[in-house]
């Protein structure tokens, strides 16, 4: 009964809602008959009602100026969305470098080394706003080794690449960067893009260092990347200083991130020693496996992943054409390279091991990433080819000769870096550059039709930037050994820097190897 009485009322509001509407419709329709005429339909058509008079109002059209900044506006949203997007994906990179690093070293380090990796990026964030940006890119004070201008908390004249400016101290190389969209970015936007790669160049140094260094060290010494080393060689390379007077090109950072780190770690490997156990009294190597190769895989896709911010992200606008061809000249050499590592290590050593894998895939990243934007995608396939080579025997050649590098570091990012940047004097195609408008920065290298000028630059900047931070670097491992001290105790060494430096592991429950 109570069902037969709800199917009425709902019959009933149905009915009046529908009135209702018809009401309203009839009404609002009365005063636009009234003022309409009547058009005569097409045969098989309803008739159409428009108005019988309209108001005479002025529409003015839009000047070609008011169109013009209309774009501009759209193309600044769209390159600032671009290079912060990009940014967030190198920042993600510093997941990769921590799953890489802890899978590759033994359980009784994890929880240190992942704690390194993490606290690395606030420490780099922190001291490169203070003073690395300014450093890097502040203006120099007609020196082009330096810069000074608004060095505090990145305070100063934005003297970032390509800026446009009618003075000639702040925009001394406009047309030197003037094809790079670093002129319609916002000053945070660049700092933000600057900053995480200051950051992955401290990171380079975590796994080098690992399994015997003091955690209190490695926080200092990321602070002094952050300001004595990172932004000096920036300024002379991306700051416009005297290394980009002379042409030196580095899209993406082979030598200004990947071989910055890599000197620096390689000092703190000398300076460190090696780990206990890792070379017997006769010189016999050692291995020490890692404890979760699951990590390291996971880690290392993560940083192929970022790569495509890391790469691309270096156009800083949103130009279609140059980032697909920068992505795939990127993703070609580290899938090469991932093959002729592995297929070098199986000849070399009898297996194909997934360690020497994972380093073929990074090491074809970092080679392509100077040249990334002046090749084709066969001649990164070259690049890839070689670093693949070339990253398994650099793992062996060091092992020989005493420096212990728990994870490759500075056979990946040093030795590779400075492959990928010797490959723009040798490799840079002169119908990639014209279409990249990067006439300007850069020459055709020896093997597509040019000279030897580009090559000449590129050693230049190797050496110069190997110099100082091999001396710089140098200054702080030591000034840190002899203050606050940089090594562990030898107990606290066998027993795990978990313990020992944290209080706590990463595998509470789980019974740890203590050699």
């Amino acid at each position: 009964m109570m069902r037969r009485w709800l199917t009425f009322l709902s019959i009933g509001l149905l009915f009046s809602l529908t009135a209702g509407i018809g009401l309203a419709q009839e009404k609002d329709a009365k005063p636009v008959e009234a003022a309409a005429a009547v058009v005569a339909p097409a045969e098989g058509t309803a008739a159409v009602k428009v108005p019988a008079e309209l108001p005479d109002v002025e529409i003015p059209a839009p000047s070609n100026l008011d169109v013009a900044a209309k774009l501009e506006e759209i193309n600044v949203t769209l390159d600032t969305m671009w290079v912060l997007i990009t940014a967030m994906l190198v920042f993600f990179m510093n997941l990769g470098f921590a799953c890489v690093e802890s899978g590759m070293c033994r359980a009784k380090n994890c929880a240190n080394i992942l704690s390194k990796n993490f606290i690395v990026f606030a420490v780099t964030s922190v001291f490169f706003w203070i003073l690395g940006f300014g450093i890097m890119f502040g203006s120099g004070s007609m020196n082009d080794y330096i810069g000074t201008d608004g060095m505090l908390m990145v305070s100063g004249v934005d003297n970032s690449p390509a800026l446009a400016s009618a003075d000639p101290l702040v925009n001394k190389y406009q047309g030197v960067y003037g094809s790079l969209g670093w002129t319609t970015v916002p000053l945070w936007a660049k700092f933000f893009f600057q900053l995480v790669f200051a950051g992955t160049a401290a990171t380079i140094v975590s796994g080098a260092v690992a399994e015997r260094i003091k955690y209190l060290s490695f926080i200092i010494f990321s602070a002094l990347m952050a300001v004595v080393i990172y932004p000096v060689v920036g300024h002379w390379i991306w700051g416009g200083g005297w290394l980009a007077s002379k042409l030196f090109y580095d899209f993406a950072g082979s030598t200004q991130v990947h071989s910055i780190g890599g000197w620096a770690a390689l000092m703190g490997i000398i300076v460190l020693g090696p780990r206990i156990g890792k070379y017997t009294a006769d010189g016999k190597v050692n291995a020490i496996p890692g404890h979760n190769l699951s990590s390291a895989t996971i880690g290392c896709l993560i940083l192929w992943l970022g790569w495509f911010g890391f790469n691309p992200g270096s156009t800083m606008d949103a130009n279609a054409g140059f980032i697909a061809d920068v992505c795939n000249t990127t993703n070609i050499a580290a899938a090469v390279a991932t093959l002729t590592a592995t297929a070098t290590c199986w000849l070399k050593l009898g297996k194909p091991d997934l360690g020497m894998t994972l380093n073929g895939c990074l090491a074809g990243l970092v080679a392509i990433t100077a040249p990334c934007s002046v090749v084709n995608v066969p001649q990164s396939a070259i690049i890839g080819a070689i670093a693949g080579v070339i990253v398994v025997l650099a793992v062996i050649a060091f092992d020989k000769v005493g420096i212990d590098d728990p994870v490759g570091a500075t056979s990946v990012h040093l030795v590779n870096g400075v492959f990928g940047t010797l490959c723009v004097g040798l490799f840079a195609d002169p119908t990639v550059i014209k279409s990249h408008a990067l006439d300007a920065v850069c020459k055709p290298g020896l093997f597509s039709g040019g000279g030897t000028e580009q090559l000449i630059s590129q050693l230049t900047g190797i050496v110069a930037v190997a110099v100082y931070v091999i001396v710089v670097s140098g200054l702080c491992w030591v000034l840190l050994k002899a203050t606050v001290g940089i090594r562990v105790s030898p107990e606290e060494e066998m027993e795990g820097l978990d313990i020992g430096e944290h209080g706590n592991n990463a595998y509470h429950g789980f019974v740890l190897e203590k050699t």
